[in-house]
């Protein structure tokens, strides 16, 4: 039987339909808003694995080429390694969804949600969260939702509720908030310097909307929802449980205040280590329950130091960030380098500036774009120091390399006044908490030392969260260990103005607004002294380009000229790259962009080039070349490809009886133009321009 739930939301109709496709899943919904249709499908294990002690939570989404009526690329005609955006996308539902469920809930869980028809509007995603809420809502898995997600857009000052794509290119907000009825669960927005009271409004305002949605999730759970499964929590001996806190609670007070990180956990590690061996014994049981008290007490432990001691690990207060070096222009044969070190976290980032040739290209559902502005990050095990084989970005790479890109590609100048393609590497070389938030402060400045002009140097801080019942602290600049223990991690980026970026993970029920609202203004107080540290090391951009970098220049031709550039078979234009030692990329516009290694060649082949495009002005003298002898006249090529007639009678004052009397093919001649008519057909005079340079010649110097 076909179940429905409809409303509206923000002009267009949202369903939700379950009991026709894919019955066999514990939980599957269809969602539909506008033509942009999702199916979501929940699925899992109904038996344990022995000694597992974590959620095996896997969320994929999934673009079909033919939502957008495409045949994939490539040799095999297929879908194959998940896009940057499925990458992204996944994460985005992943972590909202993640904390709902219950503790010791460890069955094997899989949520597909899959695009079946796009309708180039980019709302897949949010509609994404809602489904897959919805599948595990009418399923038996146990979950503690539903939650929605909402998209909040700003033009003109107005807020937009879910954007098309149009609208969303003209905003200066791109929102992304997930939330239950009762709490904001997970935020994810480029904000564009906007100031912090306009993210909190949107905030309000994108949970309005969840709200309503949700109540329609619960509406058609109602309908067909399936009775939830009992977790069924393993025991522990109170005996035992008081022998392991008698044995480790004092060592882990201790531990926990040991400033270095490496030493810190592997104290952690030891006094684990010799509880186990101690009060294990032989029993696997027994040994995995010694473990879950340690890691009970640790997590305790640590909290309760934070809330009732105001004293963190490394000894900060909850507002104070950690020691912040700043060193530029370290890689001599770089375009731009910088070392940005917080604590025992440190990001080196370095600039390569390219040209139009080094664009991204990427094929949407939405279509095919150009990207001009990348940066990639990179987490290399030695970071934690740890072992591990080397593979590609993971998704917690990309997602990492997103934030940072949205955070700083609001600074970025226009294409127009900065004609360069431009890549960011962030390598982490040390790891303890806040890694993507010291990519883009190196990132940064990076920018900065390799002379792009930047509107405003951006900072990032993570900011944390404690929260036992009615006490409440919220944690600037975070350890590892204290997004490990803590309950949320929020990252904020921005400039002196306003937010560039944010992102959200919350481990609890929800945050309030109230909390949100805290958070902002800690975390922008953090990032004016974290700026105020990027200062003192590089005040602005550097004024010129780094010596190894390329010098970009551009002209505009008119668009009948382009063929005179290129030639017949790319003939002319492979001629001025190879004389010339450059790069030349000419737009069906007519922009032309020149890249050399150094200016006199850039220069050498824009004059080349204006020579060919160069169009011929009434009254002008020019030297020609004699390209032809007729009996009437002679044709004279004033201009590259560009021929005019001088008839016999303006061949000179005298009256002339033959033309080669006068002239000889391949020989050069000053000539003045007299007219251009419609047809292009130029008329030149020999006569005059021998006139006037003999007048000016006789002219006293």
């Amino acid at each position: 039987m076909v179940n429905v739930v409809e409303m509206e939301v923000a002009g267009r109709l949202l369903r939700l339909e379950t009991g026709r496709m894919a019955r066999q899943a514990d939980g599957a919904v269809l969602a539909s808003y506008g033509d942009t249709m999702v199916l979501a499908t929940a699925v899992a294990s109904k038996t344990l694995k022995p000694d597992r002690d974590f959620l095996p939570l896997t969320v994929n989404y999934q673009e079909k080429a033919y939502a957008a009526g495409k045949i994939p690329g490539g040799f095999f005609k297929r879908e194959g390694a998940p896009s940057e955006k499925e990458v992204l996308t996944s994460r985005l539902i992943d972590r909202p969804v993640r904390p709902l469920f219950p503790d010791g809930y460890y069955y094997e869980t899989q949520v597909i949600v899959s695009v079946l028809s796009a309708d180039q509007t980019m709302t897949s995603d949010i509609v994404g969260i809602t489904a897959a809420s919805a599948a595990l809502a009418i399923s038996d898995i146990p979950f503690g939702g539903p939650l929605a997600g909402i998209r909040v857009g700003r033009v003109g000052g107005e807020f937009v509720i879910n954007p098309d794509m149009q609208t969303l290119a003209r905003s200066d907000l791109d929102l992304v908030v997930a939330g239950t009825e009762e709490a904001i669960m997970m935020v994810e927005a480029q904000a564009n310097g906007q100031p912090e009271a306009v993210i909190i409004e949107a905030l309000g305002l994108a949970h309005v909307n969840i709200k309503k949605i949700v109540a329609k999730i619960l509406e058609l759970k109602t309908l067909v929802g399936k009775v939830k499964r009992v977790v069924e929590v393993e025991p522990i001996n109170e005996d035992l449980r008081a022998e392991v806190r008698q044995l480790v609670a004092s060592p882990i007070r201790e531990a926990i205040l040991i400033p270095n990180k490496i030493d810190r956990q592997e104290r952690l590690d030891q006094i684990r280590q010799e509880a186990v061996e101690k009060l294990g014994g032989e029993e696997p049981d027994r040994s995995r329950q010694v473990k879950e008290v340690y890691h009970s007490l640790e997590y305790s432990e640590v909290r309760e130091m934070i809330l009732s001691r105001q004293v963190r690990a490394d000894g900060r207060g909850p507002t104070d960030i950690r020691v912040i070096t700043c060193e530029t222009g370290i890689l001599p044969r770089t375009h731009g380098s910088a070392l940005f070190t917080r604590g025992e976290t440190q990001s080196l980032s370095v600039v390569t500036l390219g040209t139009t040739d080094d664009e991204q290209r990427i094929d949407a559902l939405e279509g095919e774009y150009f990207r001009t502005f990348m940066l990639h990050y990179n987490f290399p095990p030695f970071s934690v120091g740890e072992t591990k084989m080397l593979r590609g970005p993971g998704r917690r790479e990309i997602g990492h390399g997103k934030l940072a890109r949205r955070a700083l590609e609001s600074v970025i100048p226009s294409k127009e006044s900065f004609p360069y393609t431009i890549r960011i590497v962030s390598d982490i070389l040390e790891s303890n908490g806040s890694s993507s938030m010291a990519t883009v402060c190196g990132g940064s400045l990076a920018l900065m030392d390799a002379g792009v002009p930047i509107k405003n140097p951006v900072a990032g801080i993570a900011m944390g969260l404690i929260k036992e019942g009615d006490r409440v602290l919220i944690l600037s600049d975070i350890l590892g260990l204290e997004d490990h223990l803590g309950d949320m991690d929020f990252k904020v980026t921005g400039t002196r103005h306003g937010v560039t970026a944010l992102q959200m993970d919350i481990k609890v029920s929800g945050i309030t607004l109230d909390l949100m609202r805290q958070a902002l203004e800690q975390a922008r107080e953090g990032r004016l002294h974290i700026l105020d540290k990027m200062f003192e090391s590089l005040p602005t951009h550097r004024p010129d380009l780094a010596p190894y970098a390329p010098r970009i220049f551009t002209l505009q031709i008119k668009q009948d000229k382009i063929r005179d550039v290129i030639g017949p078979g790319g003939k002319v234009i492979r001629g001025i790259i190879a004389e010339c030692g450059v790069k030349i990329n000419v737009e069906d516009s007519g922009q032309v962009t020149i890249a050399a290694v150094d200016g006199a060649s850039a220069k050498q082949a824009m004059e080349i080039i204006q020579r060919l495009t160069e169009e011929v002005e009434i009254g002008k003298i020019y030297l020609g070349t004699v390209k032809k002898i007729v009996e009437f006249g002679a044709f004279v090529e004033v201009l590259p490809n560009l021929d005019g007639l001088v008839h016999i009678s303006q061949l000179a004052h005298h009256r002339v009886k033959s033309v080669a009397d006068e002239l000889a093919e391949g020989e050069q001649v000053l000539v003045k133009v007299l007219d251009i008519d419609r047809q292009g057909k130029i008329r030149l005079s020999r006569k005059e321009a021998l006139a006037e340079a003999g007048a000016s010649a006789g002219e006293p110097s």
